[in-house]
Parts: C-alpha cells; sequence; structure tokens
C-alpha cells in the first residue's frame, strides 16, 4: 500500500471524480485510476462505485475511507515533524537545472527553503536538459530540475506547466498582432528563426510539435542557434529573427519592451518540467527537505498553473 494511492483514493471520493483528482494532483486521469485499482487489488475488493455520473464509495470503501484519511495525517505529521528540523540542518545543497527552471522557477524554491532553512548553502549549475540529467545520473547532483525525460533509473517528479509560444520583435512589422493572440504559423513560416541549442528541452519539444499530424519546425530558415533564452530574446528584440520559446520565458507585457509572444493556432504544445532524482540512492536530510519543499511548493500553486493556459 503506497501513499500516492491513498492519496488517489482520497482525492477521487473527495471530487467524486477521476478526472477532478487528476487535476487536483497534476496527475492523468490513467494514472489515479491505476493506483486505485491497485489499491483495490492489494485489498482484495471493491473501494469504489464506477458506474454513474460521480464515483461513490462502496460499503467497503465507507470502512476504509476514515483509515486512508487517518494514514496521510500521520504523513503530514511526521512530515512536519521532520521539516521541523531544517532550521537546523546545515551544509550545501547542489543543484543542477535547465534553462527554463533556473532562470524563471527555481530563485523562488531556493528563496523559500532558505526562510525554513537559513544555514543550509547553495551551489546552482545551469545546463541544457541533457546535462541536467546526466549530472543526476553520475551523483555529481542529487537533485535536477528539467523540461525532459530519459533514462528510467530516475524519479521524474512533475512540478510545473508551461507551453511553447511564437516570440516577435514588437514592431510596426508585427503591430497587427496584439501580446498573447492567437496567429497562423503559415504567416511566419518563412520568416528566419533563432532556436535553441542540441541538447536543450525546448529544442526536443519542437522537433515534436506538430498541426494536424505535421511537423511544424522541420523546415524553418534557421540563422542562429543559441544556449541562452535571455540572449534569443535580445536578439529577436534586435531583429535579428524570430523565436520559439517556453512563455514563462517570453514574460509579461511590462517585463518585455520589445517584444511579445503569439500563440500559435493548432499548437498545443503545454510543457511539463519535472524534478529529478535517482530511484536506488536515498536523498540526503538536505535533498529529502528541500524535494518535500518542491512538492508542497508545487501542490499550493498548480490551479494557478493551469490557470495561466485556460
Amino acid at each position: 500500500m503506497e501513499f500516492r494511492q491513498l492519496e488517489a483514493f482520497v482525492n477521487a471520493v473527495k471530487y467524486k471524480s477521476f478526472s477532478k483528482a487528476a487535476d487536483a494532483t497534476f496527475l492523468t486521469q490513467p494514472t489515479i485510476s491505476a493506483h486505485i485499482n491497485n489499491l483495490e487489488n492489494e485489498m482484495g475488493t471493491t473501494l469504489v462505485n464506477r458506474t454513474g455520473r460521480e464515483i461513490t464509495l462502496t460499503k467497503q470503501g465507507e470502512l476504509f475511507y476514515p483509515y486512508a484519511i487517518d494514514m496521510l495525517h500521520t504523513r503530514s505529521q511526521a512530515l512536519a515533524t521532520v521539516q521541523a528540523q531544517c532550521e537546523a540542518m546545515d551544509g550545501v545543497l547542489d543543484l543542477y537545472a535547465s534553462s527554463i527552471p533556473g532562470q524563471y522557477y527555481l530563485p523562488r524554491l531556493i528563496g523559500e527553503f532558505h526562510a525554513k532553512c537559513p544555514k543550509i548553502r547553495f551551489y546552482v549549475d545551469q545546463s541544457d536538459s541533457k546535462t541536467v540529467i546526466e549530472n543526476v545520473m553520475s551523483q555529481k547532483g542529487e537533485i535536477g530540475l528539467t523540461g525532459y525525460k530519459m533514462h528510467n533509473s530516475l524519479v521524474y517528479e512533475p512540478v510545473f506547466m508551461d507551453e511553447l509560444v511564437l516570440i516577435v520583435p514588437d514592431t510596426e512589422r508585427y503591430a497587427r498582432w496584439k501580446m498573447g493572440s492567437t496567429v497562423s504559423f503559415r504567416d511566419f513560416e518563412h520568416e528566419t528563426f533563432i532556436l535553441r541549442e542540441e541538447g536543450s528541452g525546448t529544442k526536443q519539444e519542437m522537433e515534436k510539435a506538430e498541426i494536424h499530424g505535421v511537423p511544424v519546425f522541420k523546415n524553418v530558415d534557421v540563422i542562429a542557434r543559441m544556449n541562452s533564452t535571455e540572449t534569443i530574446k535580445q536578439a529577436v528584440a534586435g531583429g535579428l529573427g524570430i523565436s520559439i520559446l517556453s512563455r514563462m520565458a517570453a514574460g509579461e507585457k511590462e517585463e518585455t519592451h520589445r517584444i511579445k509572444y503569439l500563440k500559435i493556432d493548432g499548437l498545443d504544445k503545454k510543457r511539463t518540467f519535472y524534478m529529478v532524482y535517482s530511484k536506488n540512492i536515498r536523498l540526503s536530510p538536505i535533498a529529502e527537505a528541500f524535494r518535500d519543499l518542491v512538492i508542497d511548493y508545487r501542490d499550493r500553486n498548480w490551479q494557478q498553473d493551469i490557470g495561466r493556459f485556460m
């Protein structure tokens, strides 16, 4: 019996729906169903009725539900007790992050972690997604943040979402499109593009991007490849070309000034970013405390993240 199975069960009952429970817990509906199925198989009984518009508890489910709540509550109390010791922790936490989480997500986490564990010092290495995963694989660091999955020996914990958008200069040539508006890629397919380097998670997502089953960026004219998101933004603002970046990197209007982002019609390229760590090696107390904080931060902000894409 696993806590994630209990959480899936309790949330499915709470929201009376597998899909709503999935949205609330940053999981897919099949994952919620699988967790509950595995829990039922282990217990040798059916816990929820799946017929009808809303799921309901069986008699066995009604008996088990308060125990599930109690086990999760005990776990929360145990975590709170352990995390209370964080103030006394001392040491260095090595973190590896790709460009988007490293620049726009990790600083918030470090700030919040420092407030709880003031004696911890940090070493942050920012690189492309492939290098982040390799560093965690080789045990250079215990935790990484990346938008790309590879190697089954690592845990990939989803922590936030973003989406790919088109970045153009805020000039007269592009004046007819307002910030954040939806455009046809045909209006831009003959433009000159500035793209991320090999090994970048953004580049990997671009290569998989399709509209109606047709690859979107396969034959675009590439004038430059760069390994810095901020450098690409400055190059776009300077008129070198246009680009595809994460929306989080594009920023909001008051932050961008000389560039703006546009959404491409028919392109649904929402990205999931992950916290990665080893399946086989137990995290140090410092890394474990940081992992727990990241998951808590995700759970508190997930619905807000979803709202950005509605």
